[in-house]
């Protein structure tokens, strides 16, 4: 049974932060092969607000959502790859939609899930362009 939760930094527990520092560095750094400062300075903003999936108290799942100043970007989405295929992605794109609410929010999605994210509203606006030699593209949604 999956649990999602979410919180701005300053309510964050030793051990979420742990586990989802632990997460993004397996799933961005090892996993994708990306050497890059995954700790951005973002993460402790005052309006960050962190959404995460847990599984018997394991963070598995994660996205983080910044505050930009043409509305807010989603970003970090990732799952564990033993948790993949059940939905999770999903339910934190749901969640952190709740939050956004009405305002504008944009990512730069991998080109391989813009499927995925077009069934939530975002559409791709302009070129592919690398990210870390990852193909992304530029997503909106209004």
């Amino acid at each position: 049974m999956f649990t999602i939760s979410s919180a701005l930094f300053i309510e964050l527990d030793l051990w979420v932060l742990y586990g989802v520092l632990r997460l993004r560095t397996d799933v961005f750094v090892v996993e994708q092969k990306c050497p890059y400062p995954e700790l951005d300075g973002r993460d402790t903003e005052p309006q960050t607000r962190h959404v995460w999936a847990t599984e018997n108290d394991r963070v598995v799942a994660y996205l983080r959502i910044t505050a930009e100043p043409d509305g807010f970007r989603v970003g970090r989405v990732c799952t564990e790859a033993a948790s993949r295929g059940q939905g999770l992605a999903g339910k934190l794109v749901e969640t952190a939609l709740i939050h956004t609410g009405e305002t504008p929010v944009w990512m730069h999605a991998q080109v391989s899930v813009v499927p995925f994210y077009e069934r939530y509203g975002f559409a791709v606006q302009g070129p592919q362009f690398l990210e870390d030699d990852i193909p992304h593209v530029l997503m909106r949604r209004p």
